[in-house]
């Protein structure tokens, strides 16, 4: 396998939802709302801490997991990675969209509820959690079209 096959478009998509799932919680996160909010409990800050300690971890898994593959590798184990690339890459935002359904939860505090019609975290949960499955998609196709022998459904 050809090392101009290991750089993609897929690949790139799955790099960069592991870069946002890495350090978008500190960006949202790391101020007067979330975790230096006067009002919230410790404990409420210790699970803040979690979520966004978990992003990182994610983000770092599914950057490894998309990247660790060479020009040695089979086709079959560049799409297992690049499948674990993608479950790693779209968990984080599957479980903040599921979030909501915990009893007493809400998408802000009341305090800062401007009133819109839709939460900011719907289309980019819900986008995030699609690119990743977006980029797999690409990465299959581009194996089956770039590898003769290689059957997509079979391997």
């Amino acid at each position: 396998m050809s090392s101009k096959l290991l750089i993609s478009t897929g690949r790139l998509v799955l790099s960069l939802v592991a870069i946002a799932t890495s350090f978008g919680g500190f960006l949202a996160d790391w101020n007067e709302t979330h975790v230096k909010n006067p009002n919230w409990p410790p404990h409420a800050r210790f699970h803040n801490g979690q979520t966004m300690s978990m992003g990182l971890c994610l983000g770092v898994l599914t950057f490894y997991l998309t990247w660790r593959v060479n020009t040695k590798s089979s086709p079959k184990e560049i799409l297992d990675s690049t499948f674990l690339a993608a479950l790693t890459g779209s968990v984080y935002y599957l479980t903040g969209i599921s979030a909501i359904f915990y009893p007493g939860s809400g998408w802000t505090d009341p305090e800062l509820d401007d009133g819109r019609m839709i939460a900011p975290q719907i289309p980019l949960f819900s986008s995030l959690f699609f690119l990743p499955w977006f980029a797999y998609l690409l990465e299959r196709k581009r194996i089956s079209n770039h590898i003769p022998s290689y059957k997509a459904k079979g391997q």
